[in-house]
Order: structure tokens, then C-alpha cells, then sequence
């Protein structure tokens, strides 16, 4: 069994003084310590992108477009394109995910309630061992609940979820950096 993170919308349309991210530096610190661990254990590491219409945050080829810059890229990593807040409508990436024996999957990036909580559990029925680092993903606050209240709400329900290869596992990048992917 290999490893994959997918590092889901961490675009520079979705961060900046207009939509705040919740810990949005720590955040970024957190992916490249697992993105590095993943790597040096020979997994996948995945960027997802979204892509909007012209005109859009997410505009393809615009500033907004394009991963905030303080990710580490490799060259083995892999990009996937999308349109939904579904990683895996209309990509390839389970296709990929199975042709590298990718069976165990850590799901990270922003927005937590949308597209990593759809791919979360997209993931977890198509039965993947889901794993969603608690502390690997982030939103903005809402009108109704703040950015801390999203993640907790979404941690509790994903470890509460009922599929195929069990719960999502969720747990600090910390723990999960010492424990699933120690070397």
C-alpha cells in the first residue's frame, strides 16, 4: 500500500485580505512536512486546482490560479484540474490513486465545508483509508459559524462517517507525522 496527500484548492484566489483563511501560515508549514514525509516514502503527492469560469477567482493562467507559493512543489508531484467541489468528478484522479496503489489517502487543503469535506467523503465510499489531518485543512468563517467551529464540526462528523474501509481517520498532521507516516 502507498501513500498520497492531495493538497486540495490552495490557490492564491482563495487567501488574502479579502477571504481570510483560518492559520493559513500554519497551514502551509503542515502540508510541506507531510508533502516531504510522503515523498521521502515514495507516495504521490497531488495538487488540486479548481478551476473557474473566465472572469473567476480561479481563472486558469490568472494570479488567483495558481498554488500560494510558499508550497513546495516537486518534480514527481502531480496536478489535477477541476470544476466541482468533487476532486474526483470529471478527473482522472481516482484513476491515477489506484494505478500508483495509492490505498491510503490523507485529504487536506481549503475550503474545509466544501470541497475537501465532498472529497472527503467521495473518498471514503469509494473506499480508500481516508485519513483527514485535523488540522490539515481550513475555511473562512462564515455567517453563522466561525472558521475554528467549521473545522471542529467537520473533524467530528468525518471521524463519525460510516463507509466502506471504516471512518475517516482524523488526527494532527503532528501525530500522524510521528505515527502512520514516521519513518
Amino acid at each position: 500500500m502507498s501513500d498520497a496527500l492531495i493538497i486540495i484548492d490552495m490557490q492564491a484566489g482563495s487567501f488574502g485580505e479579502a477571504t481570510p483563511r483560518f492559520d493559513a501560515e500554519g497551514l502551509v508549514a503542515r502540508l510541506n512536512a507531510l508533502a516531504g514525509r510522503v515523498r521521502a516514502r515514495n507516495g504521490l503527492v497531488v495538487f488540486v486546482q479548481h478551476d473557474d469560469p473566465p472572469g473567476g477567482a480561479h481563472a486558469p493562467g490568472t494570479p488567483g490560479w495558481q498554488v500560494l507559493p510558499g508550497l513546495v512543489r516537486d518534480d514527481g508531484d502531480v496536478s489535477i484540474r477541476k470544476t466541482t467541489c468533487d476532486c474526483f468528478h470529471g478527473t482522472d484522479l481516482e484513476s491515477l490513486l489506484r494505478g500508483r496503489d495509492a490505498a491510503r489517502l490523507f485529504l487536506t487543503g481549503c475550503a474545509t465545508d466544501f470541497c475537501v469535506d465532498t472529497t472527503v467523503r467521495r473518498a471514503a465510499i469509494k473506499g480508500f483509508e481516508t485519513w483527514a489531518p485535523a488540522d490539515g485543512h481550513t475555511t473562512a468563517d462564515r455567517p453563522h459559524l466561525s472558521a475554528p467551529q467549521i473545522i471542529e464540526h467537520h473533524n467530528y462528523v468525518w471521524a463519525d462517517l460510516i463507509a466502506p474501509a471504516g471512518p475517516v481517520r482524523v488526527m494532527s498532521c503532528a501525530d500522524i507525522l510521528a505515527g502512520p507516516l514516521s519513518e
